[in-house]
Formats: C-alpha cells, sequence, structure tokens
C-alpha cells in the first residue's frame, strides 16, 4: 500500500463515486510510484461490491483517459492478470476537492475554569493542553510528496537516463530533460526509460559514433518508445509462458505424475499462491512446499 497515491487520489475529483471507489482501491494496492497494481477485475468487484460490468466499464475508461496504464501480466488460475500502473502526472492535473477557506479555528485543551470549550481533546484534570486538532482532523493527513521532493526525484531519475547515453554523444542537457518529464507525464516510467536508454548504448556500443545519434534527437523522436515497447512485449510473453509452465505443473500434481518429484519448493509454494493447487493435492502427490 502506498499513503502517497492514496493520499493523491483521495484529493482528486475523479467524476462519480463508483470512479472514486475503485480508483481509491487500486491505489491501496500501489507501490510509491503508482505501479505494481496487480489484482483482477474480479476482486475489484469482490472487494468494492460493484457489478462485475461496471468494474470493466470504469477500469477501460481510466486506460483510455490514461489514469491507468497496463505494465505487464502475470499468471493466475484463469491465465493471467493484468499488471497496472496509476499514472500520477495524469491524476495531480485533475481537479482538487478543494476544503473550505472560512474553517472555524477551535482551542484544545484545558482552560482556566477546567472546562475545556469546543472539541478539545486536552486534560481539564492535568491542566496540560491537547494537541492543537482532533487525530481525525483533515490538516493532520498525511500529504503527498511536495512539488520540491518529487522534482528532486525526478531530476534524480533523469541523471541515471542522462549518464547512461553514450558519453560522446550527449548534448543539450536542459532539452533532453524536458523531454524525457513529457515522457513521465505520458505513462512511461521512469525505469523503463533509464532501461531503454541502457539498451540503446548497449545496441550502439561497436557503432562508428557518426551512426550514434545526438541525444537531443535521441529523445525529442522518441526513439527511447521501441525499446520500452519490446520490453513490455518481453515480459507479456514472459508472464505467458511462466503461466504455461505453472498449469502444466498443476496438471502433474492433480494427476500425481512422477515429474512431481522434479517440483521444487519454491515453485509449489508459487502454485498455491496462484489458486493452481490445494494443499491437500500437494499433499496426495507427495509434494513438499
Amino acid at each position: 500500500m502506498s499513503w502517497k497515491v492514496a493520499n493523491l487520489c483521495a484529493e482528486r475529483k475523479f467524476g462519480s463515486p463508483v470512479r472514486k471507489q475503485i480508483i481509491m482501491f487500486l491505489a491501496d494496492k500501489a507501490s510509491d510510484d503508482g505501479s505494481g497494481i496487480w489484482c483482477s477485475k474480479g476482486t475489484v468487484q469482490r472487494h468494492t461490491e460493484l457489478g462485475e460490468s461496471t468494474v470493466k466499464r470504469t477500469i477501460t475508461e481510466f486506460l483510455r483517459e490514461g489514469i491507468l496504464v497496463e505494465t505487464g501480466r502475470r499468471p493466475c488460475k484463469n491465465g493471467y492478470t493484468v499488471i497496472y500502473r496509476i499514472v500520477l502526472g495524469v491524476v495531480n492535473g485533475l481537479e482538487t476537492i478543494s476544503e473550505p477557506d472560512d474553517e472555524p479555528e477551535f482551542s484544545t485543551g484545558s482552560t482556566a475554569d477546567g472546562v475545556p470549550h469546543g472539541p478539545g481533546t486536552g486534560s481539564a484534570l492535568d491542566g496540560v493542553p491537547g494537541p492543537e486538532r482532533t487525530p481525525n482532523h483533515p490538516k493532520t493527513i498525511q500529504k503527498p510528496p511536495t512539488r520540491a521532493s518529487a522534482r528532486e526525484a525526478e531530476d534524480q531519475d533523469f541523471e541515471k537516463a542522462w549518464s547512461a547515453y553514450p558519453e560522446d554523444r550527449r548534448r543539450n542537457k536542459d532539452t533532453c530533460r524536458q523531454h524525457f518529464e513529457r515522457a513521465i507525464e505520458d505513462g512511461t516510467t521512469a525505469e523503463e526509460f533509464i532501461n531503454a536508454v541502457r539498451a540503446y548504448a548497449t545496441e550502439t556500443e561497436g557503432y562508428t559514433r557518426s551512426k550514434v545519434c545526438f541525444s537531443d534527437n535521441w529523445f525529442r523522436e522518441s526513439r527511447w518508445q521501441r525499446f520500452v515497447e519490446e520490453a513490455r512485449e518481453a515480459q507479456i510473453g514472459a508472464a505467458e509462458l511462466e503461466g504455461k509452465h505453472f498449469r502444466q505443473l498443476a496438471g502433474w500434481v492433480r494427476e500425481r505424475h512422477g515429474l512431481c518429484k522434479h517440483i521444487s519448493r519454491a515453485q509449489a509454494g508459487e502454485l498455491l499462491s496462484l489458486g493452481l493447487v490445494s494443499e491437500p493435492e500437494l499433499r496426495r502427490a507427495e509434494v513438499a512446499w
């Protein structure tokens, strides 16, 4: 769970209670950069108690609007589950939920007559004043990182991408930074971008230097996109292949096949977590986990 993503989503308007409920559930499953959301639409439906068609339609809308992006797939008992990422730049651009400016200020703690006036939480017996605000006051909720800290993290990511580019072909650093930031806002993760730069550097390592693109042109023309798409396709292919392999292992377990002796403890544990087999089935097949 990431309180950063959850608080960011909580402070934005998504257009309807249903959309807000679904995005908050997804935010609860996300890492601090919005990635790693691995839960099926059926899981979302069960936990939110919304209709299946409503969940599917809303997630499709989020994908179309760029609020969500698909980053890969993981095997499950029904084939595979899509991995999503909440695009924080898009969410940050949504309309905020404004707080009223005329909020009354209440004093807290004890008073001279020993009777607290207003919703104070301090003690009237020992004369020790309580906290300035009650624990559930909106202003006590932790806020997402400031723009300054977010900018600092983004600068660090850009520096990694910049240093990974072939040194003798780096040019116009500020221009490259602008295109890097635009790519992140459009849904590419910093890790994907950095890996794309590294892949290009590896690919062109033996090239004549004149054949290696200058960095400002490479960033501006989105030549990194090919490497990102190839990496995503490879991840999906690997997930599908892994899913096929685990389904085969599950078949061995159910049939008590002689090849079960080659199933490792780690594989058996993964079969259980994916719901492909049960503990009694593993016992009957004499597979340890």
